[in-house]
């Protein structure tokens, strides 16, 4: 089996925790956090940065629209690191681990261009996929079936030669309607025990 599946990753919370709410607790407090985020569609704004607008024009021009929280909403440009961190260090072990192997892994994300670059300078492993399937490149995001049929046109397979790991049921609703087997990430510990089930990884090798 080994010689025969390709290994699709999503970046956010299975490689790098994304979680922008704990990011603003801890800089502005939860109260205000939680007056922000009823204020201001912050993800809708994400959403526009996945499609492949510009990085900081989206988010400074968010920020324009509203004064009273311009400052809050900027960090998400400006200390973007910040809230894409901490790497998951077992995850990035175990693509480390299937890459050492031979296996291919590639990643599938809903990311900006540009601020994938910008994860690519601090984050070295998310230069070493086989391919990164960005959708601020593709000009289209999960879980839209055309970015899964992007992935089987680039690896030459067919869906269930791809074996995918993602947080989002949404996400891995529509890659199972393609055939792919699939696995609903909620921590590394899960996803190495499905990489050994699947005859990818030996236990020492997933540990």
């Amino acid at each position: 089996m080994t010689d025969e599946t390709v290994v699709v990753l999503d970046v956010g919370n299975v490689l790098i925790e994304w979680q922008p709410e704990r990011y603003y607790d801890a800089r502005i407090g939860p109260v205000r956090r939680r007056a922000l985020f009823a204020a201001v569609d912050l993800p809708e704004m994400n959403l526009r940065l996945d499609r492949g607008e510009g990085f900081r024009d989206v988010i400074y021009e968010t920020a324009d629209a509203h004064p009273e929280w311009r400052d809050e909403i900027r960090l998400w440009h400006d200390d973007w690191l910040a809230l894409a961190s901490p790497a998951i260090d077992r995850s990035v072990r175990l693509m480390r681990a299937l890459r050492a192997k031979g296996i291919p892994v590639h990643a599938l994300t809903n990311f900006s261009d540009e601020s994938f670059e910008l994860a690519k300078r601090h984050y070295e492993f998310l230069d070493e996929f086989d391919a990164a399937h960005v959708s601020g490149r593709l000009g289209v995001i999960k879980p839209a079936p055309e970015i899964y049929a992007a992935v089987e046109a680039a690896t030459g397979r067919p869906g269930p030669a791809h074996l995918f790991a993602d947080d989002r049921p949404d996400n891995i609703t529509v890659a199972e309607g393609r055939g792919w087997r699939t696995h609903l990430f909620e921590g590394a510990d899960g996803w190495a025990d499905r990489l050994v089930r699947e005859g990818l990884l030996t236990e020492a090798e997933a540990a």
